[in-house]
């Protein structure tokens, strides 16, 4: 993983070459109402405050959890044994980007949802509550962990979330057996190119021209931009869009030459 002194470095390289945020120069009309509909949509959605009412539970949370790490690791803690408000410290989504995913979710109604890494279900929660109707897998590593995520669902009385708990290399290729189409998924658990590659590759053959990929930390490491520089490389990818902490893919036919943007957020 890059030192936080050479993500920063990235970070100003990102800010000063993105296209605004605002949407001028833009000439994709789906790119701009993506803009002007989603990243811009400053409303005040029923379920920010529960869920950030979570998050500061989360914050405050001094238990200690034994957590299996199939990924990546941790930036903050080497060790197994980790503290709930050390985990959401370091491991959640911000509210930022939290409440992003929410509006994409509610913006394009997809119905069948899938996330990788649950960690303690904020994320998985926007998810679910941006479309009561739709259906979220989400799939954990650390049985601990997932625990913690349940006891969040049932606080916010969330009911269209299933969670899926083990190694993804076993639960990711059982599920999509019997899942013939995903309409969304959020990437968010192994930071390493290979496995992040091997899910990308594994979701193709259940995505659709209006299937939306969605891939964390694409920064995170050298091994993560390899990823990422691969991924928009595919012939399948129409359009990519990079909001340096997240990527996120495109399938639609409507793109007839391959784009790829960086744009402020």
């Amino acid at each position: 993983m890059y030192s936080p002194i050479q993500l920063a470095g990235k970070y100003l390289y990102y800010y000063i070459t993105a296209q605004n945020g605002k949407g001028h120069g833009v000439h994709s009309p789906f790119v701009f109402d993506f803009i002007q509909r989603v990243l811009n949509d400053d409303r005040n959605f029923y379920a920010y405050q529960p869920i950030e009412n979570i998050r500061k539970l989360m914050l405050n949370d001094t238990r200690i959890l034994s957590v299996e790490d199939f990924g990546a690791g941790s930036r903050i803690s080497k060790t197994n044994q980790r503290a709930v408000a050390t985990i959401a410290k370091s491991a959640l989504k911000s509210v930022k980007f939290g409440q992003l995913l929410f509006r994409i979710i509610d913006h394009y109604a997809p119905q069948y949802l899938l996330e990788l890494g649950t960690s303690l279900g904020i994320t998985s929660s926007y998810l679910a509550m941006a479309n009561p109707s739709a259906t979220l897998t989400t799939m954990e590593g650390s049985t601990a962990i997932a625990a913690v995520a349940k006891e969040n669902f049932e606080k916010l009385g969330i009911k269209n979330i299933r969670i899926i708990e083990g190694n993804f290399d076993h639960t990711l290729p059982a599920w999509l057996a019997n899942k013939p189409a995903i309409d969304f998924a959020f990437i968010d658990g192994n930071h390493r190119y290979a496995p992040t590659i091997h899910y990308f590759h594994q979701l193709l053959d259940h995505t659709h021209e209006y299937s939306i990929l969605i891939f964390d930390d694409i920064h995170w490491s050298a091994e993560m931009e390899k990823a990422w520089n691969e991924i928009q490389q595919h012939p399948s990818v129409t359009l990519t869009i990079d909001l340096f902490f997240i990527g996120l893919v495109f399938f639609r036919n409507e793109f007839k030459i391959k784009q790829h943007l960086a744009i402020r957020f």
